[in-house]
């Protein structure tokens, strides 16, 4: 345990961030699922609107440091491919 305030105060907003980025890493992989059951039930409309978010949330999630750009840029390649195959 810390003795130092600074150290006592890192160590709660760590915890804090922790908490919200597993939050918020829980929503994306959610996201991604409800596409990708949208893909499965070859329903192209929703898949459309599941994409968007999903994309989004990748977005975001690289902005915030959460997922490599190369990785968030990879995911949403890999969805697209979902999407195409669904168009097709």
């Amino acid at each position: 345990m810390a003795n130092i305030k600074s150290a006592i105060k890192r160590g709660r907003t760590t915890e804090k961030r922790r908490a919200q980025n597993a939050a918020f890493k829980s929503d994306l992989r959610t996201s991604v699922k409800t596409f990708e059951k949208q893909v499965e039930a070859n329903n192209a409309e929703a898949a459309q609107q599941s994409f968007l978010v999903a994309t989004k949330k990748i977005d975001k999630a690289s902005d915030k440091g959460l997922l490599h750009k190369n990785a968030a840029n990879r995911q949403k390649s890999r969805l697209q491919r979902l999407l195409n195959g669904v168009n097709a």
